[in-house]
């Protein structure tokens, strides 16, 4: 075992508190309202923690510094393009959800285009949602096994099973006010590390400034070169960025449904605009700790752990953080993961309870086949979550924006072009996917010259929506083959 005994008993206090804090919220629920809206009584601020914690997730927390350690700040402009995005939300595609009695986002796809619409963005986002979320499983079963000397699986069988409890048992309501809580712990043990670190550094900033101002610029933000290759270039990270999160908070159900929970469209905005800054924020955060643990490990000749960047800030914690508090940032890094597990659970649950089984919102006894729905998923993620997938934080983006830019466009396109047509939407969406998969794996295989990941959901949007609405002007009703029977209402 890494840790010490205060450390551990800190640990194990937080897991048992924060379970049984989840499983009280079981009380009071009888309707799919309550389970996966949470009866719509959670005030702004607390979705705004909630988004926040589940947009972070441990990947934020264990692989942003990895990235920095290894670069620069340059990932800083991504997180530019996250805040434009939320604006561009506000006006153009979250009012719709206010439009009706919306529990998933992929009701909005079936009030435009039709039930088959609907499911097909729904089984794109389950599919899609379980491998990001098993990547982020995955980063939690990295800070354990650094923590407690243990292998990852056993990892992240213990964290998946505890956050599979409480989920099942609270529902929305437990995961946004666990979401509070975790989010309070993951702030006070981030600052702690920041400051902890920094004290550790002989010369304290300056030295930081120095060292990596002769590293080569580790400091350095912005790179106005445009290019198709690169990742992190203010083009790429404005643009790209932007796209990404309004995909991941316009059409992922995970985020969608934070939004739903809100009383009134007026929080769901401020919900969703105030988290935009406070992530941009958190991102500076864990990009300056990178570079400053890049200085300390020249200064003290600090390894990487098995070479692998990911593990250097959890190394870090453990060896170098005094007992007690260490402890406590170490919570703060599983508050995280399992907030974001959680949240993850709850909609992967609502999507496939609403969107496929086409459960009724008002009855009380789909919620026995909801809580069995998110039993299942918290397996599948666990399992997943066993996989080695490499730079956690790379491959779960890359993962959301194959699939994102498809279901960006067709959202886009029932909004902006009045003729399209249920057909043209699923003929764009799946060839928006499909042409974004080949350029990724092409990539991968070099069979052509590699594009950076942060534009995947611009190509997958701009050919979903150019290609649907082609498809949708080409073939007219009369030729459409018999679709399912539109609805005035969503049900």
């Amino acid at each position: 075992m890494q840790i010490s005994p205060t450390d551990l008993a800190i640990l194990v206090l937080y897991l048992a508190g924060i379970t049984f804090f989840g499983a009280r919220f079981r009380r009071g629920q009888s309707t799919l309202r309550d389970y996966f809206l949470g009866g719509r009584t959670a005030p702004w601020w607390a979705l705004a923690c909630s988004i926040v914690a589940t947009e972070t997730s441990a990947l934020t927390i264990i692989s942003t510094p990895g990235i920095a350690y290894g670069g620069n700040l340059g990932f800083l402009q991504v997180a530019l393009g996250y805040l434009v995005a939320r604006v561009i939300l506000c006006i153009v595609l979250i009012p719709q959800y206010f439009q009706g009695e919306f529990y998933t986002a992929y009701q909005l796809l079936e009030k435009r285009f039709g039930m088959r619409m609907r499911q097909a963005g729904a089984r794109v986002f389950l599919v899609t949602r379980a491998l990001a979320e098993g990547v982020r499983i995955s980063a939690i079963g990295k800070v354990v096994s650094v923590a407690f000397g243990t292998g990852d699986r056993l990892s992240v069988l213990i964290v998946s099973a505890l956050t599979i409890l409480y989920t099942l048992e609270g529902g929305m309501r437990a995961v946004i006010w666990t979401d509070v809580v975790q989010f309070s712990l993951y702030l006070i043990g981030s600052l702690a590390a920041f400051i902890l670190l920094l004290h550790k550094i002989p010369g304290g900033w300056p030295q930081v400034v120095q060292v990596a101002a002769a590293a080569g610029g580790k400091l350095r933000v912005f790179d106005f070169t445009f290019s198709l290759t690169q990742s992190y270039t203010f083009w790429s990270g404005l643009i790209g960025g932007a796209f990404l999160t309004m995909a991941t908070h316009g059409t992922d159900q995970t985020l969608v449904q934070r939004l739903l929970a809100a009383r009134r469209l007026r929080d769901s905005n401020l919900a969703l605009l105030t988290s935009g800054v406070v992530v941009f924020i958190q991102f500076a955060l864990f990009l300056v700790i990178g570079v400053m643990l890049f200085v300390f490990a020249r200064e003290a000749a600090f390894p990487v752990p098995s070479g692998d960047p990911d593990r250097i800030f959890p190394s870090f914690i453990v060896h170098e953080i005094p007992a007690g508090l260490a402890g406590l940032v170490l919570a703060s890094v599983f508050a995280m993961g399992m907030s974001n597990a959680s949240g993850s659970l709850n909609s992967l649950a609502a999507s496939t309870v609403i969107d496929l089984r086409g459960a009724s919102q008002n009855a009380a006894h789909p919620l026995r086949l909801s809580r069995g729905v998110t039993l299942m998923w918290g397996i599948v993620l666990a399992s997943l979550g066993m996989i080695r997938w490499g730079p956690v934080l790379v491959a779960g983006l890359t993962i959301a924006s194959i699939t994102y830019g498809g279901l960006l466009g067709v959202f886009l396109l029932g909004t902006w072009i009045r003729r399209a047509n249920e057909y043209g939407a699923l003929v764009g969406m799946f060839t928006g996917i499909l042409a974004v998969a080949a350029i990724a794996i092409f990539s991968v295989k070099k069979f052509m010259t590699p594009v950076a990941w942060t534009w995947y959901v611009l190509i997958g949007t701009l050919i979903s929506f150019s290609v649907g609405a082609l498809a949708s002007l080409l073939l007219s009703r009369a030729e459409l083959p018999a679709a399912a029977p539109r609805r005035t209402n969503s049900s």
